[in-house]
């Protein structure tokens, strides 16, 4: 889950569980299990790659790669060659304060923080036996001393994108340790972090958020700028829809606000909600999903998918005619898995030892579409930009069932515990505010798209 300055205060906006884990520096593994070492041997020959991960087991349990991509139709398409080859997604993460650690790449990109996520990746790889991919990240905002502890946001969302579109090279912006000291710091941090994001990408993803009461008008219109910039070169953008349900929190003080928050309510931007996947873990078979709600859960797992109407933009013409959606841009467009106990396995190092957990919250659901509008534009043979409206037309169309996973069960809403009462909505066939349209089945999905 990626860090989401619109979240509660009383978490900063992440479920508990994965706060903590976080915070520690070191994720020790969602089955309550003992730290592997470094990087684990790789399986033996006779072990079937998709039952092999290190976090299966109650109370949490998450999908190795294979696992997941067997669940959203991914892995037919790696079957076919359609891996993410040539393409290159960008994620916008901040670095943590540095620590003195001396990097030993050699890289142009080499610093501390290009050498602890190639160590998590490697680590990543070896587990899971996927292809080292191409990493670059960029400085120029965090500076050349960046980081040399790769954050949990960071590390969550390169190696979902990884998992989905394994042949992809991975991009990273890296913003000042410091950008969420105030709104001030957030809203500036954000514009800018955007900005290096979508030149020289075909995917930007951004998986934290931040209510639209916090960007001035100026802002607002620097950020459609951007946007604007980012269509006419064909990037696609994606955002997660925020942690928080029909509420913006307020993490620099005051009182929770029902509101959608940027950059996902943007019109350009493709908006990724949450949901709680169940798959096989032995196959990784497809069964069902509903809303991704931790307040319906146990109060380790405090979250739900952000979703809801903007106060800022009018709805756009994608979305005309489709029930339930309002006047104004309505949020979210697609939704992937974010729920903390039942997420992507991804996988950290530091300090020598090594722990498996689950990707949480819509920051990982968005890297699942960054990954899956990669192997479109590999598919396509160039890059879709905007894939908002291809993306309302498959989903209106006679294909909606076959390309999507419709989400029926469940909602997004939320009781604050300070000032600010209940506000979300609950999921229902077609499109709703908690899930948007729903998952991907990226099997019959892509080729649409790409189409």
């Amino acid at each position: 889950m990626a860090w989401t300055v619109s979240g509660m205060t009383r978490r900063r906006g992440r479920p508990l569980a994965i706060a903590l884990l976080a915070t520690a520096g070191l994720l020790a593994g969602c089955t309550g299990g003992p730290a592997r070492p470094a990087v684990p041997p790789p399986p033996s020959a006779a072990t079937p790659a998709s039952v092999v991960s290190g976090c299966l087991l109650p109370p949490a349990s998450c999908y190795a790669p294979r696992l997941f991509q067997v669940a959203y139709g991914i892995q037919s398409l790696l079957d076919q060659g359609i891996n993410g080859s040539g393409e290159t997604v960008t994620v916008v993460d901040p670095v943590l304060p540095y620590t003195g650690v001396s990097s030993s790449a050699s890289s142009p990109d080499a610093g501390p923080a290009a050498a602890e996520i190639r160590r998590d990746l490697t680590a990543f790889d070896s587990e899971f036996r996927l292809a080292a991919p191409q990493v670059q990240v960029v400085t120029s905002l965090s500076g050349p001393t960046s980081s040399a502890q790769a954050t949990y946001a960071e590390v969550q969302e390169l190696e979902v994108v990884h998992a989905v579109a394994p042949a992809a090279t991975l991009r990273v912006v890296l913003l000042p340790s410091n950008v969420q000291g105030s709104a001030a710091t957030a809203t500036a941090g954000m514009l800018a972090g955007l900005r290096l994001a979508v030149s020289g990408t075909g995917v930007a993803v951004i998986g934290w958020s931040l209510g639209e009461h916090f960007f001035t008008r100026a802002q607002a219109a620097q950020m459609q700028s951007i946007l604007l910039g980012a269509q006419a070169r064909h990037v696609t953008v994606i955002a997660g829809s925020g942690d928080n349900g029909g509420f913006s929190a307020a993490p620099f003080g005051g009182t929770a606000v029902t509101e959608v928050s940027l950059p996902a309510a943007s019109p350009l931007v493709l908006a990724v909600g949450g949901t709680t996947l169940t798959a096989s873990t032995l196959t990784g078979a497809y069964t069902s999903e509903t809303t991704w709600n931790g307040d319906a859960d146990t109060p380790t797992t405090i979250g739900a998918s952000g979703g809801g109407f903007s106060h800022l933009y009018t709805r756009p013409a994608y979305q005309a005619g489709v029930p339930r959606i309002a006047a104004m841009r309505s949020v979210p467009d697609v939704a992937g898995d974010a729920d903390p106990n039942s997420g992507a396995s991804i996988l950290s190092v530091s300090g020598g030892t090594t722990g498996d957990a689950p990707a949480a919250g819509t920051g990982a659901a968005a890297a699942l579409w960054a990954g899956l509008i990669a192997l479109a534009d590999q598919y396509a043979r160039h890059d879709l930009g905007l894939v908002n409206p291809a993306i309302y037309r498959i989903a209106r169309g006679p294909s909606y069932h076959r390309a999507f996973h419709d989400v029926t069960a469940g909602s997004n809403v939320q009781t604050q515990p300070y000032p600010g009462g209940t506000s979300g909505y609950t999921a229902g066939p077609g499109w709703d505010p908690a899930t948007g349209w729903g998952s991907p089945n990226a099997q019959v999905l892509v080729p649409l798209l790409a189409a």
